[in-house]
């Protein structure tokens, strides 16, 4: 069933947002890192001009550690909690720079040592940043695969230890841009839209 469902999300080629299609074309896991902090409780369409913003002050650890909190609290402001932001973000450039040699570390348990980061923003720097096999859950992924039913947890820490045990790997690192895209356009919180939704036919209606 799972093929089914990739397939057809992938053929239906639903828009994405300007800040996925952003974080997707980033090879470079820093601004993968630093721009997912933006992203935490704030919408796409605020996070993606304060991600350009930011980037305009610096784009590596050793340049960012030097910009001025308030330098970089305007430039992301109106991001939620972006005074906390952008202290977490000078904090960690400055850190990655005197005990990582100015690289971001490849180890899911060394990135979530630092302030403001959780598995599921360590997962998509390993996943996008590093290429390396990892399911970034945010609450999109852990929404769509409970309502078809393919899973059934709680919350998304153990949706993503659920899918560690029965998401084929090929399928880790492409799901969350193409789950999240889905639950932007068809597969919304409220008001899902069932009768355009690609995969209504698998779908559980766990709603």
């Amino acid at each position: 069933m799972i093929d089914k469902i990739v397939k057809l999300l992938k053929d239906a080629n639903q828009p994405k947002s300007d800040f996925v299609n952003l974080m997707d074309s980033f090879k470079d896991p820093y601004l993968v890192l630093i721009s997912c902090i933006l992203s935490l409780r704030t919408n796409d369409r605020t996070t993606y001009p304060a991600t350009l913003r930011m980037l305009k002050l610096a784009k590596t650890p050793d340049k960012m550690m030097k910009v001025k909190a308030e330098d970089l609290e305007k430039a992301i402001y109106p991001v939620g909690f972006y005074k906390n932001k952008a202290g977490q973000i000078i904090e960690l450039s400055k850190i990655l720079v005197e005990k990582y040699g100015g690289k971001v570390p490849c180890d899911i348990d060394e990135l979530c040592k630092f302030r403001g980061v959780g598995r599921k923003t360590a997962n998509l720097v390993l996943s996008e940043g590093f290429n390396t096999p990892a399911i970034c859950v945010d609450v999109h992924v852990h929404r769509i695969f409970n309502r078809l039913g393919y899973i059934k947890t709680k919350n998304p820490e153990e949706t993503e230890f659920e899918l560690r045990n029965k998401l084929p790997k090929k399928y880790w690192i492409p799901i969350n841009s193409l789950l999240v895209t889905h639950g932007q356009n068809v597969c919304k919180p409220i008001k899902p839209l069932c009768e355009k939704c690609p995969v209504e036919k698998y779908c559980a209606k766990l709603i």
